[in-house]
């Protein structure tokens, strides 16, 4: 068998194949942005209430902004993402203590920490519900996992 080289048309239409093959591929989806303000729907007496928005978005992507409270430990997989910069860590002791201008980060890999006055965005899965930390005990409300960051 001889091997020609494809004409110009026939070029063109192997790169047409090729992006319509790569298109076609499942997109990944973008993260959603949520704010602080966006992830209860009440807080009462009797405790807080997830919003709809938080709801929804349970088990997707998501993207927030925030501070990084200064971590318990400096190899620690896991930080707490604020709404505004802290001195020390808003560490609870149950779920009834859990303030609601904070969330839990679990970092896919370790990641250098930033200082607590740095704006940083995070990018990763929502979790909703009490869950106690096996590790440190830390018991949180809402976590977002596999996540990374960058600061803003």
């Amino acid at each position: 068998m001889i091997y020609t080289a494809p004409d110009r048309r026939q070029a063109l239409a192997m790169i047409g194949a090729a992006a319509l093959c790569l298109s076609a591929r499942p997109a990944r989806s973008a993260p959603s942005p949520i704010s602080f303000n966006e992830l209860y729907g009440k807080v009462s007496v009797l405790g807080l209430t997830f919003s709809d928005k938080v709801k929804a978005l349970e088990g997707k992507p998501v993207a927030m902004r925030g501070f990084m409270a200064p971590p318990l430990k400096a190899e620690a997989n896991f930080f707490v993402l604020t709404e505004i910069p802290m001195a020390l860590c808003p560490f609870c002791s149950s779920d009834a203590d859990w303030p609601d201008d904070i969330i839990v980060v679990y970092l896919d890999r370790a990641q250098t920490f930033e200082q607590a006055n740095a704006t940083i965005e995070v990018s990763g899965k929502l979790e909703v519900g009490s869950w106690t930390d096996p590790d440190t005990g830390f018991v949180s409300l809402l976590r977002i996992v596999n996540a990374d960051f960058r600061r803003v």
